[in-house]
Order: C-alpha cells, then sequence, then structure tokens
C-alpha cells in the first residue's frame, strides 16, 4: 500500500518547472523512472547523481533530490544507513522548502516522507506544519503550477493519511 501511494504521488507529480534544466523529453523520463525507483536502488542512485550534478537547482529539484535521498532509506537494508538517508532528506527537503515556501508539492513530498517515517524515531515534527500549509493552499486554491491530476492525488493522499481533521476533510473532498 505504501509502494502504490510513493508511485501514484511520483506518477503524477508535476515538475515543469523544471524545464529551464531539462527539457520536456529529460521531464518525462524522470516522472517514469522515478516510479520505477521506488523499486530500484541502482536507478535511484542515477536519478540522485543526475539530479545533484544539475547547476542552479530549484527548490522543486532540491525536493526531488530529497526524495530520492528518501528512497535511498527505503531501500537500503542497514538501519544506521536507514536513519542517516533520512536525516539527509529531510535536511534537503528543508533547504527546498526555504527556496520556495509556498510550493504546495514540496511541501507534500515532505509530508508524505515523515508521514511513512515511523514517529519513534523522531523526524515527523513537519507534518502538522506542512498539513496546515498543504490544507491552505487547497482552502486559497492556490496550486502554483500544480496540474489537475497532483492536486486531486494530493487530496486523496491527506484524507487517506488520517492526519486531517473532519473540518480539513471537507475542504479536500471538494478536490477528488
Amino acid at each position: 500500500m505504501i509502494k502504490q501511494r510513493i508511485i501514484v504521488f511520483l506518477l503524477f507529480a508535476s515538475i515543469s518547472i523544471c524545464k529551464a534544466q531539462l527539457s520536456p523529453k529529460e521531464i518525462t523520463v524522470l516522472k517514469t523512472d522515478l516510479v520505477k525507483a521506488v523499486e530500484s536502488v541502482k536507478l535511484t542512485d542515477s536519478l540522485h547523481n543526475k539530479l545533484s550534478k544539475l547547476p542552479n537547482k530549484t527548490g522543486l529539484i532540491t525536493a526531488y533530490i530529497g526524495t530520492l535521498e528518501a528512497l535511498k532509506a527505503k531501500h537500503s537494508w542497514n538501519p544506521y544507513n536507514k536513519i542517516k538517508y533520512v536525516k539527509v532528506s529531510l535536511k534537503t527537503m528543508q533547504n527546498a522548502i526555504n527556496m520556495d515556501k509556498e510550493n504546495l508539492e514540496i511541501r507534500f513530498m515532505r509530508f508524505s516522507i515523515e508521514h511513512y517515517t515511523p514517529s519513534f524515531l523522531g523526524f515527523s515534527k513537519d507534518l502538522d506544519v506542512d498539513r496546515k500549509e498543504i490544507i491552505k493552499h487547497y482552502q486559497n486554491r492556490n496550486f502554483g503550477i500544480a496540474d489537475e491530476a497532483l492536486i486531486k492525488n494530493v487530496a486523496k493522499f491527506m484524507i487517506d493519511s488520517k492526519r486531517c481533521t473532519a473540518e480539513e476533510i471537507k475542504i479536500l473532498k471538494k478536490f477528488i
């Protein structure tokens, strides 16, 4: 079930802001490869290396790097490395948010990483902040460059996460 949600998110994630650094064809390939990276250590590492080498990274590119770092944690069998990758991932995600605080997609990526990280590890400290920011985007219909599929899938994920209040769920249901 976790894999399915990650795959759905990555499949519908909008990365058109990357056009300054990646061609439209590369963006299409990246979307497809991100879905495959959920199950492939080799592809995760390859994508991470490719995106890390890009100059002048946008907040969204930085967030995708953070997502790939989280996938490295998923793929690692060593508990020490899992924790190390999650720490690095969340630091990268914070950098991405600092670069683009109003980006729904970036907030959602961090929310989903923290949602799936066991709470006893203490890495889920931004769940409430991100949830409130995401809900604010829906209340204000402020989706930036997010496409309809991403808007719908984020709303569905947020409802399914069981982390939203009844009032927040009412807001989100208008978009699915």
